[in-house]
């Protein structure tokens, strides 16, 4: 796996899972707070677009995991 899709799955599962959590009508409901998060994590996804630069991905680079050459 390189660091594009794991970029790409890390960011979906965040969103994901703070929208469960931070949601009025989720079983998993803990508090509004929680869409914050998601909003980080859009924001991101957002100046990564621009700027090419993802702290995520220059960690999972560190650790060992591929770079998609383009």
């Amino acid at each position: 796996m390189t660091t594009d899709r794991a970029v790409r799955i890390m960011a979906g599962s965040f969103i994901l899972l703070s929208l469960a959590l931070g949601v009025d009508g989720s079983p998993l409901f803990v508090s509004k707070y929680f869409l914050w998060f998601t909003a980080f994590v859009g924001a991101n996804l957002f100046q990564s677009g621009f700027t090419c630069f993802c702290p995520a991905e220059s960690l999972m680079v560190k650790l060992g995991m591929k770079r998609l050459t383009p």
